[in-house]
């Protein structure tokens, strides 16, 4: 399986340990944003993980700032240079964060991917993308071809936000897609005890619930990598593990189905 696993900084204070493992089990790709840890997550990141960080590919994220969504053209660009600033290096891929969470219209949006663009040829990332949590307000907007676009992935995800980043991955064409939130928020919600989503997954090896819903996310819709925040090195290697495994093509088809009849108005 061609596949993925981003390490996601969300709310670890004390990330060393995980990120020792990550390098350990071949994980290479690090996510953060800078308003997570109440806007230190790049801070936290730069002073406890030493000389780890440079061997990950580093992703984040930026349009939050303390009390507000923005996405001013110059608040865009001051906050790429202070990640660098603040992670020591320069991120290898800035992402606009839920910039739906401003409503944006087409200029709007146009204006503060620009951003972005100029800051990737400035030198100031390597890649440049957008994050969205609901892409339903984008999918008729016009934009820069990013070089990433992060979608929610999984079995918890509506067919509406579902098709909705399908319908922008045709229209802005990016050259990664990635998932986040396989498990809708933890692997502990009640939702995992209800049902098995080892249904999904060709019946070759043995496989944990985790492991399953985990990779049926890569199908959900389809993307390259799922970004995933753990502070367990158990969980970590576990997620590792499920990327061994196939998911049962006929049986994504047939639950796509039944998400669509559901959604249909009676």
């Amino acid at each position: 399986m061609d596949g993925d696993v981003v390490l996601g900084l969300y709310r670890s204070r004390h990330p060393r340990d995980v990120l020792e493992a990550a390098v350990g089990l071949g994980v290479v790709r690090l996510d953060t944003a800078s308003n997570y840890l109440r806007h230190r997550s790049h801070e936290v990141l730069r002073t406890s993980s030493g000389d780890l960080l440079p061997k990950f590919s580093l992703s984040t994220k930026i349009g939050y700032f303390p009390g507000e969504h923005s996405l001013d053209p110059a608040r865009l660009r001051a906050a790429v240079e202070q990640a660098a600033k603040d992670l020591g290096r320069e991120p290898d891929t800035v992402l606009l964060h839920n910039p739906e969470h401003a409503r944006p219209g087409a200029e709007m949006l146009a204006q503060a991917c620009t951003v972005l663009v100029d800051a990737a040829r400035a030198g100031l990332c390597g890649h440049w993308g957008v994050s969205s949590w609901d892409p339903r307000p984008l999918v008729d907007l016009d934009a820069p071809s990013p070089d990433v676009l992060m979608v929610r992935a999984g079995l918890l995800v509506g067919v509406d936000i579902l098709e909705a980043a399908e319908a922008l991955v045709a229209r802005w064409q990016p050259s990664q897609v990635w998932g986040m939130s396989p498990f809708g928020g933890s692997t502990s919600e009640a939702v995992w005890e209800q049902f098995d989503p080892r249904i999904f997954l060709r019946h070759s090896a043995p496989a944990t619930k985790v492991q399953a819903a985990f990779r049926s996310a890569y199908e959900l819709p389809r993307v390259g990598a799922v970004a995933v925040g753990t502070d367990s090195v158990e969980h970590l290697q576990e997620l590792v593990g499920a990327l061994a495994h196939e998911v049962d093509d006929q049986v994504v088809l047939e639950y796509r189905q039944l998400l669509r009849a559901r959604h249909q108005p009676l």
